[in-house]
């Protein structure tokens, strides 16, 4: 699953801050609910995410029940311009090509 999102302005140092360290109690939330991997790279203010995860939908959702997960929201939400509902809905970026 392929993902974009983008950080307020000035927030990129903030953003590279608090991710040079995930608790050990939100790396056991994301791999209780499916996740194997889960890079980002940052461009300026745009991030691109690529999770391994077999079921993406079902992880967003049991992720938005999981007070680990909302706590970390929160923190999100003070640095990314676009705050996540965590409804499971979304698709993430469409692919368009393949180097087969």
């Amino acid at each position: 699953m392929a993902l974009h999102t983008r950080l307020l302005p000035g927030k990129e140092a903030e953003y590279d801050s608090v991710h040079a360290t995930i608790g050990g109690d939100l790396d056991a939330a994301l791999r209780t609910a499916g996740v194997t991997s889960w890079n980002i790279w940052r461009s300026g203010r745009e991030l691109f995410h690529v999770v391994e995860v077999a079921d993406y939908q079902a992880m967003r959702k049991e992720l938005a029940l999981n007070p680990v997960n909302i706590a970390w929201q929160a923190v999100m939400s003070e640095l990314l311009e676009v705050e996540d509902d965590y409804s499971g809905d979304d698709m993430g970026l469409a692919k368009v090509w393949e180097l087969p």
